[in-house]
């Protein structure tokens, strides 16, 4: 294919950060500074311009995109002659470790809860949902925690699948970052809400269609719209060097924290440890399975060097 036929048929709009921030239009700022703080990873960055110049936007699109979709639900009811309660509406949110998922994720959770009447919104991670130590231990996969293969996909699908189908309540698994596995009998339910939001690296991950044609799920199935934090890779290695470094100081303090041996290591070392665990882990998930699923976003942030987003990129309808 010609390489201008591709830069030009592309299915996403791409907004400059002026562009997007002007796409806010009249929606009001709901938190206050201390409250856009809390939300902040340790190594991250977030402020109140960020939130009105990318959030708030997105809140307003995803507001119009339930809507929609609620509309929509109303009249397949109303063809089917069915009597079926709503369905929680689902937003994926994917990318690299290091990235800012979880920041995403938590400021939307607080944008959305603020919309009236007050809807319900959860958030859950998939690193819940991650085989337990002992498991990756015996299936030699620790060296491969975050790749598609060290997930319960089965116990995720029919998570979302329970989710979707309107049961309630549905349980899922808790991890601990401290102790760096899932914590016995321990977990969150999830009664219903309006919307959820799952977080993870590989949410938008597909795989080899079957030849026979049967019909495969995979996560990715039951989002309404999905979410992909972008960077450069220099980019993504460095903030997880910054933030390894600083959990030394915090979360490897922990006497319980599975990184305690991590704790005592000088700059230089714990920087080189960092890099090593990134080369052979992190980095190489990004590009085996992270990375390419970028395009089945409906919505790409993309960073720059000081974690500020520059540009958006709307799938087209």
């Amino acid at each position: 294919m010609d390489v201008r036929a591709e830069q030009t048929f592309t299915p996403y709009r791409t907004f400059t950060r002026k562009e997007w921030a002007a796409k806010r239009d009249d929606t009001p700022m709901t938190l206050a500074a201390s409250e856009v703080a809390a939300l902040r990873s340790i190594h991250d960055r977030l402020d109140i311009r960020e939130v009105e110049e990318i959030y708030l936007p997105l809140s307003r699109l995803l507001s119009l995109y339930v809507e929609a979709t609620q509309e929509l639900f109303i009249a397949q009811k109303r063809f089917l002659h069915s009597d079926e309660p709503k369905v929680p509406y689902i937003i994926g949110i994917a990318g690299s470790p290091a990235g800012g998922k979880s920041t995403t994720a938590r400021v939307l959770q607080a944008l959305l809860k603020r919309w009236l009447p007050k809807p319900k919104v959860d958030l859950v991670t998939t690193d819940g949902f991650l085989f337990p130590t002992v498991v990756l231990e015996r299936e030699g996969l620790m060296q491969k925690k975050g790749f598609p293969e060290s997930y319960d996909l089965p116990a995720l699908l029919s998570f979302l699948s329970d989710i979707k189908a309107g049961r309630r309540p549905v349980r899922a698994p808790i991890y601990s970052h401290v102790t760096y596995d899932i914590v016995p009998n321990e977990w969150v339910e999830i009664d219903r809400p309006d919307i959820l939001i799952l977080e993870g690296l590989n949410v938008l991950q597909a795989g080899r269609l079957p030849r026979d044609g049967k019909a495969i799920p995979y996560v990715s199935d039951f989002f309404d719209f999905s979410v992909y934090i972008d960077a450069d890779e220099q980019l993504l290695r460095e903030w997880y060097v910054k933030r390894f470094l600083a959990f030394r100081d915090t979360a490897f303090l922990d006497p319980k924290s599975y990184f305690r041996r991590y704790a005592t290591l000088s700059d230089e070392e714990a920087t080189k440890t960092a890099l090593g665990i990134w080369t052979t882990i992190n980095g190489k998930n990004l590009h085996e399975n992270i990375l390419p699923t970028r395009p089945r976003a409906t919505l790409i942030l993309k960073k720059g060097p000081d974690h500020a987003i520059e540009t958006v990129s709307l799938r087209r309808l």
